[in-house]
């Protein structure tokens, strides 16, 4: 077992020979460790306290993760490897888990660590933890795949497909769900290749009837493979994705629907914008009425007020005929700027600019009231403070001039308080603008 770190550990040199040290079962010398392998007195006896031991390896090697401190990690699991033969069966069966994931995590990040170390010690653990198979499996197929070994991935996940071992349970017949969904979505991975080889021919060529039945053929088996995982309640966008992609192609357009419509809709899969955005994506594609449309991002805007699909979702309510319609978009909008990812967002503020303009003209001021009486206390600083103003100006003049005609109309006359009176004097900076074209000065709030 200690093989996999042999090439990783450095060499013992002679200062440290020379001091009094631990030595691990390869001869390698651990000063680090003797303060903390004390011994006890029983009986006129002495011995050494295993636990405290592998307990001190433990945090050390915890430590040294912390620090990046891979090539001593790397020598401290020299000696934690001997909890593999403690006495307490517990720590014992718990440990090959332990050593993988820290030993795994060492290789990964190891400057001297090389795939074929790597494969070595996944396989070796494999079989001294015969109950983290899969888990160890599916771990190591996603290192093959990130090193873009794909066959070898594969192969790793149908070894790991076809192994039994114990009594069925839970929690294995979910890991055997998603190493068969891996597996599914290496097949999705050629298919998609395959299609966009077949996007590249002439359709009245013989090679592309041809390679349109063969990726028929072999979508099946990884249709089969996607389906049976999505329907497990969880978070499987990856997945999903590829199989509605897979059901679109072939012109299965309703099961594409009841898929995504499951996946944002079912109450046993947990709140997930991901799945309210594929679902919007794939009714927009089939030009689905503006009210369907509308009813999907309302979702989504719950759950995500400053997703960029907000923008598009403003643009549907100010369409729609419905008054509760038009006030949602004002209330749209001043949720995007509220996020301050989104306070240079010049769209945002050109449709807020615009849209302040036509539901004041529209007899709508309550509304607007309505949005302002909850952010007039923090809204002036955050984005109208005499430091913006100048940075906007610099950065980006269009920017400045829309947020400068918000701000004149949101802290003009119809809104004014005793906190936030416009007049004209050293506490204000002015920027004009020409708006309807009619110059109009516009003050921000300092």
């Amino acid at each position: 077992m200690s093989d996999f770190s042999e090439e990783l550990v450095r060499p013992t040199t002679e200062d440290e020979q020379g001091e009094t040290c631990v030595l691990s079962g390869t001869g390698m010398c651990f000063p680090w460790l003797q303060k903390h392998i004390e011994t006890v007195a029983t009986g006129g006896k002495r011995e050494k306290d295993f636990a405290q031991t592998t307990s001190a390896c433990l945090s050390f090697i915890q430590e040294a993760l912390l620090k990046h401190q891979w090539q001593q990690a790397a020598e401290y699991m020299h000696s934690y490897l001997q909890i593999l033969e403690d006495s307490d069966s517990n720590k014992r069966q718990g440990a090959p888990e332990i050593i993988w994931r820290l030993g795994s995590e060492i290789l990964y990040y190891h400057p001297k660590s090389s795939l074929e170390t790597f494969n070595t010690f996944a396989d070796r653990m494999k079989n001294i933890g015969v109950m983290n198979y899969l888990k160890i499996s599916l771990q190591h197929a996603l290192y093959l795949l990130h090193h873009g070994l794909l066959e070898d991935a594969n192969r790793n996940l149908s070894q790991a497909e076809t192994w039994r071992y114990g009594e069925k349970s839970s929690s294995k017949e979910v890991l055997i769900n998603l190493i068969q969904a891996y597996k599914g979505l290496l097949q999705y991975y050629t298919w998609s290749k395959k299609k966009m080889e077949l996007s590249q021919l002439d359709e009245d060529d013989y090679a592309y009837n041809t390679a349109s039945q063969n990726m028929l053929n072999h979508s099946w088996k990884t249709s089969i493979n996607l389906c049976a995982l999505i329907q497990i309640p969880g978070v499987w966008d990856p997945f999903v994705k590829s199989y509605v992609e897979m059901l679109e192609f072939y012109g299965d357009q309703d099961g594409a629907r009841e898929v995504l419509t499951n996946y944002a809709y079912d109450e046993k899969f947990p709140s997930n914008p991901n799945a309210h955005i594929y679902l919007y994506g794939f009714l927009k594609r089939e030009k689905a009425p503006r009210e369907k449309l509308i009813s999907v991002l309302k979702i989504l805007y719950q759950i995500v007020p400053s997703h960029k699909l907000m923008l598009e979702f403003h643009r549907l309510l100010r369409k729609s005929e419905k008054e509760e319609h038009h006030k949602l978009g004002l209330e749209v909008l001043f949720g995007v700027l509220d996020f301050a990812g989104c306070t240079k967002n010049i769209t945002a503020w050109k449709y807020l600019a615009k849209y302040l303009r036509q539901t004041l003209m529209g007899s709508h001021l309550a509304w607007v009231q309505e949005e302002w009486n909850s952010r007039k206390n923090w809204w002036p600083r955050f984005h109208f403070s005499y430091f913006w103003a100048k940075s906007d100006w610099k950065d980006d003049k269009t920017l400045a001039c829309e947020k400068a005609l918000v701000a004149g109309i949101l802290l003009g006359k119809g809104f004014s308080t005793e906190n936030f009176l416009i007049v004209t004097d050293v506490s204000l900076a002015v920027v004009q603008v020409t708006v309807e074209k009619e110059a109009t000065a516009i003050c921000f709030w300092l």
